[in-house]
């Protein structure tokens, strides 16, 4: 299976598509105005103790507070509160942990109001992203995750992943780890360690040792809301998680991230330098890649499956809803069940991918079609859980019920990803009205002639819809070819599936837009200016 990482910057963020098989299966958008994801630790303030919550709102900065629940404060949140104080107070502190004894811990059944004071100031890790109307969620138990290791500061446990099942392999990991650790920092074993030798691990270790001692540095000269250890970016994050399988190719159009994403490869996989590529083609990325109209067609309330059927989804207060429908399938199989097991097999696998893909979380219910067979509820139940192993996030999920019901719960930590797929009609701009279609071609004529003679420029690109592309560039001698004849200068026409068939954009030679006025909008600014006198 190919595996290819496809990152488009765009003025307000990174849109990243991760394709298997040529085909879409995680989509995330980062906006470069998002400072809270999940892994960023903040030095927050107390301002709200509830005890009847057995929680507190912290304020990191964002407009509506965090929420911390007592159970997610650590059992070490004391030492967690001195190393915080001993930071910001004394000269002589140390970013390491080997200094001094451990407080002891705090009560499981406690009350917040006997651990935290409105105006106490903490240090606070992110678990869950703002979403709708929710504030982050926030834990004191701190981790910085690495590609093989996660550390987990105060703490001496060594653990590893369950997903690891050879007896040898996590006897043999731990015992590294153990003798490579440094003291009262525990470390969580991913999955992706297994096999690694010895070397590998450390230098992770090492670089998240430098990490922590970075925001320790930060740490002394923090102000309330500050952020002490960001995370990764979500482009940086996904390489470190999934660089291990075979990639083929990892592509950026833009050079800065291209240069960041080369250096973090550089620092945990030299190896894989090979496969990054700096995208500079003219078409837009993601039409390149065939991305845009694969994300055209997989959000929306409606999504076709492949091979015949549909899914309905649609999103409540409570939970997520999807209804398999066999559509007009043609019944090539020999019964109702042989057809209903065939189209439900398909859905599974479509639904595992929308999940991954609009990264849905919390309650998922799923109305597949009636089946009678036990066992073929049992295939489709078997199907979900392996296509869901791919799934980064945590799930849990239910057998089919005798109602064709399958309940699942996906963990969520950040928003869910939302591409509205109803446009406003970009040829009448919603007014069901257009106008007349046969003199877009006057209006490209006359906007080049004037801006090649009129202005002198050169290296013009117009771009076009497909249907006056093509009225430009077919035949022996085309328009296209007739304009360089006229004037001695290349214009370059580009395809944009976007455009409306009576719009047009044009370029300058630096790929700056131009702006354009033709004489259609002009008589109209003058007929309105008429009406409004009148």
């Amino acid at each position: 299976m190919s595996n290819e990482l496809i990152i488009n910057s765009t003025q307000d963020g990174e849109r990243i598509a991760l394709l298997q098989d040529k085909r879409l299966v995680e989509y995330h958008y980062e906006r470069k105005d998002t400072n809270y994801i999940v892994g960023d630790i903040f030095l927050g303030t107390v301002k709200k103790v509830m005890p009847g919550l057995n929680a507190a709102f912290i304020d990191i900065g964002y407009q509506k507070d965090a929420f911390l629940h007592y159970h997610d404060l650590g059992a070490n949140f004391k030492t967690l509160n001195k190393y915080v104080k001993a930071a910001q107070t004394q000269k002589n502190a140390s970013p390491k942990l080997n200094q001094g004894k451990f407080e002891p811990e705090i009560d499981k059944l406690g009350k917040i109001a006997d651990v935290l004071k409105k105006g106490q100031q903490l240090l606070v890790q992110i678990v869950k992203e703002p979403i709708s109307t929710k504030g982050p969620r926030l834990s004191c138990e701190l981790s910085l995750a690495g590609r093989y290791l996660v550390l987990v500061p105060f703490s001496n446990t060594v653990s590893v992943s369950k997903k690891i099942v050879s007896k040898e392999e996590r006897t043999r990991l731990k015992r590294l780890i153990t003798s490579i650790k440094p003291e009262n920092f525990g470390v969580i074993i991913r999955t992706v360690a297994e096999g690694r030798e010895v070397a590998e691990l450390d230098r992770d270790l090492r670089n998240m040792l430098a990490n922590w001692e970075d925001g320790f540095k930060t740490l002394r000269v923090a102000k309330p809301c500050d952020k002490v250890i960001g995370e990764l970016g979500r482009s940086s994050s996904i390489l470190r998680d999934l660089l291990n399988e075979s990639f083929d190719n990892i592509v950026v159009d833009d050079t800065p991230l291209y240069d960041e994403i080369r250096t973090y490869i550089e620092s945990i996989a030299p190896e894989k330098l090979r496969i990054l590529k700096h995208y500079t083609g003219k078409t837009k990325t993601f039409e390149h890649f065939n991305i845009e109209k694969q994300l055209k067609a997989a959000f929306g309330k409606t999504v076709t499956i492949p091979g015949g059927g549909y899914l309905v989804i649609e999103h409540t207060e409570a939970l997520h809803v999807v209804d398999v429908n066999s559509g007009n399938k043609s019944n090539t199989e020999s019964d109702q069940e042989a057809t209903a097991l065939n189209v439900n097999m398909m859905a599974a696998r479509e639904v595992a991918r929308q999940l991954r893909l609009r990264d849905i979380g919390g309650i998922i219910v799923i109305d597949f079609i009636d089946m009678k067979l036990p066992e073929n509820r049992q295939k489709v139940f078997e199907v979900v859980k392996e296509e869901m192993r791919r799934d980064r996030s945590k799930s849990t999920i239910l057998p089919i019920s005798k109602f064709g019901l399958m309940q699942i719960t996906r963990q969520r930590v950040r928003p869910e990803q939302n591409i509205i797929t109803g446009e406003v009609c970009p040829t009448c701009n919603g007014t069901g009205k257009i106008t007349a279609s046969i003199l877009v071609t006057d209006e490209i004529d006359a906007a080049v002639d004037d801006l090649l003679t009129s202005h002198n420029h050169s290296g013009l690109m117009v771009y076009l819809h497909p249907f006056v592309h093509a009225y430009y560039t077919k035949g022996l001698i085309s328009k296209q070819v007739k304009w360089f004849f006229k004037y001695f200068k290349w214009v370059k026409l580009v395809k944009d599936t976007s455009l409306g068939i009576t719009d047009f954009k044009v370029m300058d030679s630096r790929g700056d837009e131009i702006e354009l006025r033709s004489a259609y909008s002009d008589i109209e600014i003058i007929q309105d200016k008429e009406e409004e006198l009148v």
